[in-house]
């Protein structure tokens, strides 16, 4: 079976499911009635509390424990949880980071793992690991309609990076990559460091995601106010480092991916820096590419016996 899995800095999404990039662990079976992970002599559950941020996802396990739940979660749903599934994992780096893609490939394709979801035995056995641009995979639905545009620019505004990839007539320029360190955990880490210093009061992420998102909420006017202001300033410093890199989104269309993304679509669309946008709504996009690479590629694989130009296999 085929898994494709995008483990982003905030969340990890794969075709059916977006959850937190935080676990917890437990020396004993912990008494919560939530999804249960055993793995490595330990127990796991997923947290609301992320990993903090890691450039190199290969330093310990976690990572590949979120894998696991990600992989788990899919099983359970297509009701195929059974003693022993055949792996083949598609997952993705950032393009700025790509020449890893050997390493990232390493960390995932461990031979035959076993683990415990809920009380049944797993066992994966990982054949392949395929690796490929994250950004790229996101508007590979769109491929044939990009191939008509000489330069467009795909930006993915992620949780703790902005990643930006030049595609000419749909094909990735891995030449022009770019990565900046300006993501939502950044904002969002600044809005509640001055809310709570102009406010005495303690907010979390979710409270963020309501304002911007217009969902009701119980906090002031005066607090939305902060929280509206920051954002707005913060998507133009995005928009203004993407000049200093040399994309000129007045220039140039954009596709702008990213859960990131989603929050930052009304100040781009208002900003002047930018002369035409469309944006991938859908955060779970950068697995749904990875899905369709991944099923194309493995044919390929099965056919010719030889790789293609974007993914590397451990």
């Amino acid at each position: 079976m085929l898994f494709p899995v995008d483990h982003g800095n905030s969340s990890i999404k794969t075709v059916n499911f977006v959850f937190s990039s935080g676990l917890a662990d437990y020396p004993i079976r912990p008494p919560v009635d939530t999804d249960i992970l055993e793995y490595g002599g330990k127990y796991w559950t997923l947290s609301g509390k992320r990993i903090s941020y890691m450039r190199d996802k290969t330093k310990d396990d976690r990572y590949f424990i979120l894998t696991l739940f990600a992989i788990a979660k899919e099983l359970q749903k297509s009701d195929t949880m059974s003693p022993m599934v055949e792996t083949d994992l598609a997952v993705g780096l950032p393009p700025e980071h790509y020449a890893l893609r050997q390493r990232f490939a390493e960390y995932f394709k461990r031979g035959t793992v076993n683990f415990v979801f809920n009380g049944t035995p797993v066992c994966l056995v990982i054949r392949h690991v395929l690796v490929y641009p994250q950004a790229y995979a996101a508007v590979v639905p769109q491929a044939a309609r990009l191939k008509e545009i000489p330069r467009t620019f795909i930006i993915d505004i992620g949780g703790f990076t902005t990643d930006v990839m030049l595609l000419r007539n749909s094909v990735p320029d891995m030449q022009f990559c770019r990565s900046l360190e300006m993501g939502v955990i950044h904002m969002s880490n600044d809005i509640i460091g001055r809310v709570n210093a102009m406010y005495d009061m303690k907010i979390e992420d979710d409270h963020i995601v309501d304002i911007i998102q217009g969902r009701s909420t119980t906090l002031s006017a005066e607090v939305q106010e902060v929280v509206f202001a920051t954002v707005r300033s913060y998507a133009n410093g995005i928009l203004d480092k993407l000049r200093e890199l040399q994309v000129d989104l007045r220039a140039n269309p954009a596709i702008f991916i990213g859960g990131g993304s989603i929050l930052f679509q009304n100040f781009i669309e208002e900003s002047s820096q930018v002369a035409q946008a469309d944006f991938v709504l859908d955060s779970k996009a950068n697995a749904i590419g990875y899905g369709m690479l991944a099923t194309a590629q493995l044919r390929r694989m099965t056919q010719q016996n030889h790789g293609g130009e974007f993914f590397a296999e451990g």
